[in-house]
């Protein structure tokens, strides 16, 4: 009776971790699908020269609208500015942790692999970033130190919400701690709102920038976060 009750238990909780992981990538899928819908809908829909230097910015009534309702707040720009190095720095502890397993481990496959895969997850979101800077799809309502620049999707937006989350799965995985757990947790969630929040208030970016890069942030993660599970559930099996 009890080798029946641990094999069901097995079986239960490999099931839970195939159904979170196939979840989580359809949701990474529809939301990277959605942001690309957007993406495109942003360079034909209501098209007009309203940005900074006239340039042509999709969505033009529904930016004015918002902007118009908002003022350009650069003290705050430059306190979410700063704070945007905070994901860069858990970045570097994750990677710093994947090098310290490289070095004891002596081989790379060895390396835990759900931080193999964030590895490639973070170069993945840089990369993302690089394309939007070098294809520009929209330009600043204002120019920053007299210079026009790229807003879409909003790149500060796009580092706070692939990252911050990474940081509350990966602790939820390896940390004991219940109180730490949730510390960190509400942590996460509350510098992500206020960075969010304080971009989108700050007047440097148009409504849409904001949108495009929560759907593209949604899409990486929860596609990273399935494939992680995914693996999860078949190491277990093994």
């Amino acid at each position: 009776m009890l080798v029946f009750s641990c094999d069901f238990t097995t079986r239960k909780d490999t099931n839970d971790m195939k159904t979170k992981g196939m979840k989580n990538l359809i949701s990474g899928i529809a939301f990277i699908i959605s942001f690309v819908i957007w993406t495109m809908l942003i360079q034909i829909i209501d098209v007009q020269p309203i940005g900074a230097n006239g340039t042509n910015i999709g969505f033009a009534k529904l930016n004015m609208w918002f902007n118009s309702i908002i003022c350009v707040n650069m003290t705050l720009y430059t306190i979410t500015d700063w704070l945007g190095l905070v994901p860069i720095f858990i970045c570097m502890i994750f990677g710093l942790v994947g090098l310290v397993q490289l070095i004891k481990r002596k081989n790379l496959l060895k390396v835990d692999f759900d931080i193999i895969i964030l590895g490639i997850y973070y170069v993945i979101v840089i990369l993302c970033y690089l394309i939007f800077e070098m294809y520009p799809i929209n330009y600043r309502p204002i120019l920053i130190n007299g210079f026009i620049e790229a807003s879409y999707p909003s790149s500060t937006t796009l580092l706070v919400l692939s990252v911050m989350p990474t940081l509350a799965f990966q602790c939820n995985q390896r940390l004991k701690s219940i109180t730490l757990k949730r510390f960190i947790t509400i942590f996460t969630v509350a510098f992500s709102v206020f960075m969010v929040a304080g971009r989108l208030i700050s007047g440097v970016h148009w409504l849409t920038d904001i949108i495009g890069s929560c759907l593209l942030s949604a899409g990486l993660f929860y596609t990273y976060k399935g494939i992680v599970l995914w693996n999860s559930m078949k190491s277990f099996r093994n």
